[in-house]
């Protein structure tokens, strides 16, 4: 079929893409509000999110990549207000942290009801944790720090995010790590 302003989209492919992906995130969190993510199917899903088949398997391997995905799109935006604040000092960017999860709370609240918080680790630990050209020394810290700091992060969903962002940063400069 020859192309014609009539029936080709308006929409450029990378428009196109970002509205599959939108699409699909908004609809897997709403079906994981409901059910577990076993419980999900990719046809349910693909029908839930009005996109078809393909545009799922285009874009994701596996349906926790949807959140693995939603997870860095919402830490980049963290990133983005940590360094407008530029300190560099670890227990400030843990409040900071926290707050970032107490404004997304119910998203976050929905990972831990679920059992999916471990997909936090390899966010937390791609930002504190250690770089292949650390130093022994240095790599080591780095990576008590950052499997400290999900710890703390894990421990904090499931008491329920009780404690305050400025209280988990004072306990967490309290330990001197």
């Amino acid at each position: 079929m020859r192309q014609t302003e009539e029936n080709v989209s308006p929409m450029s492919n990378e428009g196109r893409n970002a509205y599959v992906i939108k699409h699909l995130t908004e609809a897997f969190l709403s079906l994981l509000a409901k059910k577990t993510i076993e419980d999900i199917s990719i046809s349910e899903l693909v029908e839930t999110a009005g996109v078809g088949r393909a545009s799922f398997y285009r874009n994701y391997e596996r349906k926790e990549d949807i959140l693995k995905a939603y997870l860095n799109s919402l830490f980049r935006e963290w990133i983005i207000e940590q360094e407008k604040q530029g300190s560099s000092k670890l227990s400030e960017q843990i409040r900071t942290m926290i707050s970032h999860f107490e404004k997304h709370r119910s998203f976050y609240q929905l990972l831990n009801k679920r059992g999916l918080t471990y997909l936090l680790k390899d966010v937390i630990i791609d930002i504190y944790g250690p770089k292949p050209e650390y130093e022994m020394a240095q790599a080591y810290a780095t990576a008590f720090v950052s499997y400290t700091l999900y710890g703390w992060i894990d421990v904090w969903f499931q008491r329920g995010m009780i404690e305050t962002a400025d209280e988990i940063a004072e306990m967490f400069q309290a330990q001197k790590l």
